[in-house]
């Protein structure tokens, strides 16, 4: 029985391959390149977040929107291609999103659990 590879790992190497490929080298960038390319993929991000919106009938005023689930899925997958890249830029591997992720979802059960009245970014301070 062979064991099924990671697939978190598999989009991060996939990723990498398509960044080199297109001559973005994240693990070799200066602080003033890392730099440009957390705003160049921030800003496609967010761009791709737009698209996504525009895939769900959000106009209430327009009668002519449907709600386009296939583009929607696409989307929300080009999301994954500049997050995975933003992380990248920040020397994260997969292994550090799971663990930082594993970290901050047990700090937002906390501030749940606490009934999360005042808000305080100092708490996530000391995730590494």
């Amino acid at each position: 029985m062979s064991e099924q590879p990671d697939m978190l790992q598999d989009l991060f190497d996939k990723q990498m391959s398509l960044n080199q490929r297109i001559g973005v080298h994240p693990q070799e960038m200066s602080e003033d390149e890392q730099v440009k390319w957390i705003l160049n993929y921030t800003r496609a991000a967010s761009q791709e977040m737009a698209e996504l919106i525009d895939s769900v009938p959000w106009k209430w005023w327009a009668k002519y929107q449907e709600f386009d689930v296939q583009n929607a899925k696409v989307e929300v997958v080009d999301l994954f291609h500049f997050i995975i890249s933003l992380a990248q830029v920040l020397g994260m591997d997969a292994q550090d999103v799971h663990d930082l992720y594993n970290q901050k979802n047990k700090l937002n059960f906390k501030r749940q659990d606490d009934g999360y009245a005042v808000k305080d970014e100092n708490d996530n301070r000391a995730l590494e």
